[in-house]
This record gives structure tokens, C-alpha cells and sequence, in this order.
């Protein structure tokens, strides 16, 4: 089955436009993937320097640090 040439327009157009809104999407996902991963930093440093505080203020306190007993057994279990 052949097209008419209005057809064959209205489907070119039509892959045209679609390629153009993937093209959009890719750059949009690419853009929000950065977002995430910046604020994964910014999260991921303030708990170091929060642990950090933790642990000197255990040892200050000559106590134990059990945030570091829980950091060992989920590295661990992620591990496994």
C-alpha cells in the first residue's frame, strides 16, 4: 500500500517533531540527573562533616562511637 503524498508529509512531519521532543526529553533528564547528583554531594558531605562532629565529640566523651559500629555492619551487608 502506497502513500499519498499528503500521507508521506503528515509522517515525516510527524517523525521530525517526535525526534525533536526525544532530543528535548534527553536533555531535560540530563539536566535533572546533574541536579540530583549535586545535591547528592551536598547531602552526602554534610553527613561526613556531621559524622565527623559525632566522633569527636564520642571521643571527647571517651564513649564509643555507634554510628561507627553501624557504618561497619551496613558496609557489610552491603558487601553480601
Amino acid at each position: 500500500m502506497s502513500l499519498t503524498e499528503e500521507q508521506r508529509q503528515f509522517y515525516e512531519n510527524t517523525l521530525a517533531v517526535t525526534r525533536h521532543e526525544v532530543a528535548e526529553l534527553d536533555s531535560q533528564i540530563e539536566e535533572e540527573l546533574a541536579r540530583v547528583k549535586d545535591r547528592l554531594a551536598e547531602l552526602q558531605n554534610a553527613k561526613k562533616a556531621a559524622y565527623q562532629m559525632y566522633d569527636a565529640a564520642c571521643r571527647r566523651l571517651g564513649i564509643p562511637n555507634d554510628l561507627e559500629a553501624d557504618d561497619e555492619a551496613g558496609e557489610e551487608a552491603g558487601e553480601a
